[in-house]
């Protein structure tokens, strides 16, 4: 049987340790914060619960693969560690934050034959799924434009953008949509909170194939909207994340252009929670050493997006 060690077990990491717990996996946790520990040890008792991640990284420490849920500056050097020792290593979004560290990571991981995941979680919910097979198969046609909205009244980060913060779920799915890299991207931002930091970000993505995708993430925003709609040449899907649904439009535009609207129809439907599936998709892998979903390629691809996001940020401010 696997073993496998959480490290970090605040707000999101408790639900990984939930989850592994579930899936009679659990192991260890490693979590400085004592009260934390408390929390951790008490509804976990089958497992090992320590202040200190290291000993838990030894190569001879009876952990198989290692769960990675601490804050993002400290991503890289615990992966890293871990795939040294020889740990299978899940690592929570983003990778790293920077694009050539994920580029090491994944490469470290390459070498060694280690399997390396990260926590895209969207990826595994089961109408993103739907959608991937539903394109795949044609039944749009030829595929247009992408767009997405992630926007509430959010709590407000002083470190971390919008974009580093709602958008990078929304960018692995996007890339996964349309299978492949963009050719070009173009990003604005908006600073307008004392934070100082983006409280509003319009991200264009440019793929082959004249492809357009849009993602507008806002923490400033007065009603809750997680929705994506996919423009084809054979009508719209429009994806409510709120209520896990599926819409297909029939509405298109002929050569003539003229317009033409055949109604609609929910032709999906979620229903399955996708942490689960997601560390489910994890072990399976280790045991079956195959490559995830959401490897270190697809970890590294979404932090290069975001890399060079900021890069027009800036380079828009400095005009």
């Amino acid at each position: 049987m696997t073993r496998v060690a959480v490290i970090g077990a605040g707000s999101w990491g408790r639900n990984l340790v939930r989850a592994f717990a579930d899936l009679g996996v659990l192991a260890a946790v490693a979590e400085p914060d004592e009260e934390r520990r408390r929390m951790v040890q008490a509804e976990h008792p089958e497992a090992e619960v320590t202040d200190d991640c290291l000993p838990l990284l030894a190569p001879d420490s009876g952990i198989d693969a290692v769960v990675i849920a601490t804050p993002a500056q400290t991503h890289g050097r615990i992966a890293r560690g871990a795939l040294l020792a020889g740990k299978d290593v899940f690592v929570e979004k983003p990778l790293t934050l920077s694009a050539e560290g994920a580029r090491t990571l994944h490469s470290l991981a390459e070498e060694r034959g280690r399997i390396l995941m990260v926590g895209h979680l969207l990826l595994y919910q089961p109408a993103v799924q739907w959608m991937k097979s539903y394109l795949a198969d044609g039944n749009l046609g030829r595929v247009y434009s992408l767009h997405q909205r992630r926007a509430k009244l959010g709590r407000v980060r002083s470190v971390e953008n919008v974009l580093w913060s709602f958008g990078v779920h929304d960018i692995a799915v996007l890339l996964h949509l349309v299978g492949s890299e963009p050719v070009r991207i173009d990003c604005t931002g908006h600073a307008v909170l004392p934070s100082g930091v983006e409280d509003d970000v319009h991200l264009h993505l440019a793929f082959p194939q004249n492809i357009q995708a849009h993602l507008h993430v806002s923490w400033l925003w007065p009603a809750i909207e997680r929705q994506l709609t996919v423009v084809g040449e054979r009508g719209m899907l429009v994806y409510d994340e709120l209520f896990q649904t599926v819409t297909f439009h029939r509405k298109t535009a002929d050569s003539d252009l003229r317009v033409h609207d055949k109604g609609s129809d929910v032709v999906f439907r979620g229903s399955a929670e996708p942490l689960p599936l997601e560390c489910r998709h994890f072990l399976d892998c280790v045991q079956q050493r195959r490559r995830p979903l959401s490897d270190g390629e697809n970890g590294y691809l979404v932090v290069k997006v975001l890399e060079t996001a900021m890069e027009r940020m800036r380079e828009q401010v400095r005009r």
